[in-house]
């Protein structure tokens, strides 16, 4: 019988896969072949045993790894210390070194006679590092002493202090090198005083709208201060410095100074004395007579140098921060308005010039004359009467100046208005200076060709009138107003102003037959008799004119006017006066003529101008406006 490879006979291993496939229910397999033998057991793995290189090379790699990256901090070094170096040095003193302005001396601005107007002291500019400051205890002790030397609230100081997302916080400006001092040796933190300049008015509000202010800035705002600015500031320096990272500076180190350029001195043509007289004057008038500004010139005949510009109200310039603005215009050269009968003077230089009238020639004269769709009414009613043209202008009478008028002719007239300066602006460096209107003659609507004749339908300032009194005063030659009478250079050394331009408008002769109906109008019966002054001969001439309004676009209120010179027969200066919209009276000869003599009075004694002795005839005339 043939064995199983288990050794069992093939019968039995049979039997054994039927009883299996029995029990499974299914068919019973055939039989299979003969038995692989089983595969043997594979032997456990011995472990895993890394083996590592030689030291050497572990070295070698090593190195290799440092000299990389010591190649690279080595070529980064190179690229900073050597290729680079410049510009990091450069980089470095940047941040190291700062440039500080050194702020140059203003120049002073005197009068005639070299006293201060304008002048210019050391301060101090006082800041603090509020970072500095964390301390609550400290704060407040600083707050404390910095507000009673500053003059200041402490709330005001404490709000400064509390800023500590800053380094720098101005404190204030223009403080006594006294008061800093003080502040650095009460020993408050991180606090600095820099060395500035402040500028001081002595005299206050003497020519104050001609002279002006400064601003925080340094720089001329209005007046002389702003026309001249360049002059005086002078040229600020530089200094380049190195500090440290709390601001100060590192001792021992090198800085690189320019030096700064101080400015020059300015001297105006200003009298001290005389304008403190003539703006005395002018304000008590125009306080007496209620009007809205006055205004006063003082010019000398020969030279045309302005002695005294002075105006109601006038700016205080010690105050100037808090002062309206209306106040820091200077009136006397910019405000415009219609001059009136002062203006009869250039109709008759005209007429006289044209040889179409004579001081003698008599005119029938109403109180009233038509001009195109107009009547207009002399200064005061009368009935036809003869007079002289001498007469007519002492009597200040419209009606009469028409009837010269229209023998001139409107072209004739308005040549000489623009000779004697209307229309233009004044040279000779007076700052703010207008030049008033003067339409062309082809314009002139009929009324307008016989109102311009008495000075209705024009428009001049102060300056500009006083200029025609100068004209005439100096026998016909016009020379342009001045108001500087020099500077100083670098040196030190005064250098005169150039004199004015020089022209000639009328002859010598019209000048003086106008001087002596300009006399007339000052004598016992002329309407400028309160401007007369005792021992002295005085020429001159009332105005009242109507006055626009431009704020009410029409015309409303009056502008009375007094200009003169004296003496009559060697003029040596003009006064002019000037009040705006005044509210008790309204007549140039009532409130103007008044001024004129308390200004010329104090003025001709001030320049010891003698009397000249002689007198003039006098003229029969009617007392007007």
């Amino acid at each position: 019988m043939r064995r199983t490879p288990t050794g069992g006979s093939r019968s039995e291993a049979v039997r054994g896969r039927e009883r299996v496939a029995a029990r499974r229910g299914g068919d019973v397999p055939p039989p299979r072949g003969p038995r692989r033998p089983p595969t043997p057991p594979r032997p456990p793995r011995p472990p895993l045993v890394l083996r590592l290189g030689s030291p050497r090379r572990r070295i070698n790699i090593g190195l290799i790894g440092m000299t990389f990256v010591l190649s690279i901090f080595a070529g980064r070094l190179i690229q900073m210390q050597g290729l680079d170096s410049k510009v990091y040095e450069a980089a470095a003193v940047d941040q190291r070194q700062h440039t500080e302005l050194i702020p140059a001396k203003r120049g002073s601005i005197t009068d005639v006679n070299g006293h201060e107007l304008a002048v210019t002291v050391e301060a101090r500019e006082v800041a603090i590092d509020p970072s500095k400051i964390t301390r609550p205890d400290v704060r407040a002790k600083a707050t404390t002493i910095l507000a009673r030397q500053l003059g200041k609230s402490e709330q005001d100081i404490a709000a400064k202090l509390a800023r500590t997302d800053t380094r720098y916080q101005l404190l204030a400006r223009d403080v006594d090198p006294v008061v800093a001092s003080r502040l650095l040796q009460a020993s408050v933190p991180a606090l600095t005083a820099k060395k500035t300049y402040r500028r001081l008015y002595p005299a206050g509000d003497l020519a104050g709208s001609l002279i002006g202010f400064v601003g925080y800035e340094g720089k001329g705002l209005i007046g002389m201060e702003q026309a001249r600015n360049t002059l005086l500031a002078g040229r600020d320096g530089k200094q380049r410095v190195e500090t440290g990272r709390d601001g100060q500076r590192i001792p021992m180190t090198s800085s690189l100074r320019t030096a700064p350029v101080d400015g020059q001195d300015v001297r105006l043509t200003i009298d001290r004395d005389i304008q403190w007289a003539a703006q005395k004057s002018i304000a008590e008038q125009v306080s007496k007579a209620r009007a809205d500004s006055g205004t006063v010139i003082v010019m000398d005949v020969r030279t045309a140098q302005i002695i005294a510009m002075a105006n109601a109200p006038e700016l205080d310039l010690n105050n100037w921060q808090k002062a309206p603005q209306s106040s820091q215009i200077n009136k006397a050269a910019a405000d415009v308005f219609e001059p009136g009968s002062t203006n009869k003077v250039i109709t008759a230089a005209a007429a006289l010039e044209a040889r179409t009238v004579t001081p003698d020639t008599v005119f029938q004269v109403p109180d009233r004359i038509r001009c195109a769709d107009q009547v207009l009414r002399d200064a005061h009613p009368h009935d036809s009467e003869a007079m002289t043209f001498r007469q007519a202008m002492a009597q200040s009478s419209n009606v009469a100046t028409i009837m010269a008028a229209r023998k001139v002719g409107s072209e004739r007239l308005h040549r000489m208005l623009k000779s004697f300066g209307f229309g233009t602006t004044p040279g000779g460096g007076v700052p703010g200076a207008e030049a008033g209107l003067l339409p062309d003659y082809r314009k002139w609507s009929g009324s307008q060709s016989c109102t311009v004749a008495y000075g209705q339908g024009v428009s001049v300032t102060a300056l500009q009138m006083a200029s025609v009194y100068q004209t005439i005063a100096n026998g016909g030659v016009k020379i342009e107003p001045q108001i500087v009478a020099g500077t100083t250079d670098a040196s030190g050394r005064f250098v005169p102003a150039p004199a004015g331009k020089q022209s000639r408008v009328v002859s010598e002769t019209t000048a003086k037959e106008i001087t002596t109906m300009l006399e007339s109008a000052v004598g016992e019966e002329g309407t400028g008799q309160l401007a007369a002054i005792p021992g002295y001969r005085v020429a001159g001439k009332t105005g009242t004119a109507n006055r626009y309004d431009a704020d009410l676009g029409r015309y409303d209120g009056y502008t009375a006017s007094f200009v003169g010179f004296s003496p009559a027969d060697q003029p040596g200066l003009v006064v002019l006066s000037v009040l705006q919209n005044p509210k008790n009276g309204h007549f140039g000869g009532d409130l103007a003529a008044p001024v004129f003599k308390d200004v010329m009075t104090f003025a001709i004694k001030s320049k010891k101008i003698p009397p000249t002795g002689s007198t003039v005839p006098p003229v029969r005339t009617r007392a007007g406006g």
